[in-house]
């Protein structure tokens, strides 16, 4: 018998480049998700539209059924597109059942194991580009320290050519020991590959950059091939992490039975949700291996993260972008915008994702969805986005 039922969901393209939808139903809940891949938003809204003709008129609170259903109920499954339209409605599903029962979702998912959540955010500047040199990259990094963070990640500048000289590498290197200097060895510092470098020139800068301890090194190259990660990752004492673009825990198998990975990221709005995610920390527990959340989306985003966090034995650190506006952290989006206070921000205690939004400040913010994504040309002829 169906206690509560879904009766609608609507969507909204939000600036910078975020998809929000929005859940309602006949008990008065009332409840957001971000269903997104960035720069593909209008794509993901098409298959949110499809998956809500499934799921209105069902009990949300039947959260796995309904996940099974629109997972396998097609003959394609999985991917970036359908996935992350998924994952935005499951996180929608857990605020919905936490409201209904006046919990938050980390206590449905077998309660907290920690009462606050350590946090990173990019050494980027303002309007989230690159540092033009190794002097402002150190400035930057200096300022993020200031704010009370202990922990920060920036991406490796392109291009980086596939068999790179010692001029070039020493040019990268030459950042990370900018940073290092700068906020000293209190401070944990992760670079992200990105994709961007072969596995040739992965294992030669990880050697390099040994010396200034990295945190840990992100995609030393891309992830399809998973066999060649390992490979990388044995030839460096320098944790590896991986994940942002893998899906449900399908994706994560190989990963983590052949230990090509120490740190794992999934993405929320991505890998199937909150509960998904939460099964493959299990799946990477045993393997000793820990999970930091991938999330350079919203503050919907992040309050899933959150919850997942509370609860997650293995977690590491948690990603946010580090918006000059606050807009990832929910200022004028949130009724309480998330706080991080020496680094950390306390456990959540309300129901569900513990989150009220501000329906005027997500109407001021509401764009066309069309995101003016671009990208660079290496002179080998490869793309990398910026």
């Amino acid at each position: 018998m169906i206690t509560i039922k879904i009766t609608g969901i609507k969507t909204y393209h939000v600036k910078p480049r975020w998809l929000f939808l929005k859940v309602f139903t006949d008990e008065g809940i009332t409840v957001y998700g971000e269903p997104v891949v960035e720069g593909k938003s209008r794509t993901v809204e098409t298959a949110v539209r499809e998956y809500s003709e499934v799921i209105i008129g069902q009990d949300p609170l039947k959260i796995e059924a309904l996940w099974q259903r629109l997972y396998r109920g097609g003959f394609y499954r999985g991917g970036p597109i359908l996935t992350s339209a998924l994952s935005g409605i499951e996180m929608a599903l857990w605020d919905i059942k936490g409201k209904y029962y006046s919990a938050p979702v980390y206590e449905l998912l077998g309660g907290a194991v920690r009462d606050k959540i350590r946090m990173y955010t990019h050494i980027k500047k303002a309007g989230l580009g690159y540092a033009d040199s190794v002097v402002e990259m150190g400035e930057i990094a200096a300022r993020r320290a200031e704010e009370g963070l202990t922990a920060m990640k920036y991406s490796i500048l392109p291009p980086v050519s596939q068999i790179a000289s010692l001029e070039e590498m020493n040019r990268h290197v030459a950042y990370f020991a900018e940073v290092r200097k700068t906020v000293g060895p209190g401070v944990d510092i992760a670079i992200d590959f990105h994709g961007r470098v072969s596995p040739a020139v992965a294992k030669r800068l990880m050697r390099m950059l040994e010396p200034y301890c990295p945190f840990f090194i992100e995609e030393p190259c891309l992830p399809e091939n998973v066999d060649e990660m390992v490979d990388i990752a044995r030839s460096s004492v320098i944790p590896v992490a991986t994940g942002e673009r893998l899906f449900t825990r399908w994706g994560y198998r190989d990963v983590i039975i052949k230990q090509a990975a120490k740190v794992l990221q999934p993405d929320l709005c991505h890998t199937g949700g909150i509960f998904e995610a939460r099964k493959i920390a299990a799946m990477a527990e045993i393997y000793y291996m820990t999970i930091a959340p991938h999330n350079p989306l919203g503050p919907i985003s992040l309050a899933a993260c959150l919850q997942l966090d509370a609860c997650t034995p293995n977690f590491l650190i948690q990603e946010y972008l580090g918006m000059p506006e606050k807009w990832d952290l929910g200022e004028t989006i949130l009724k309480e915008p998330f706080v991080i206070k020496d680094g950390y921000i306390d456990v959540p205690k309300g129901p569900g994702l513990g989150i009220e939004l501000d329906d005027k400040g997500i109407e001021d913010k509401v764009y066309d969805g069309k995101w003016p994504g671009h990208f660079l040309q290496y002179e080998d002829g490869g793309y990398a986005e910026w």
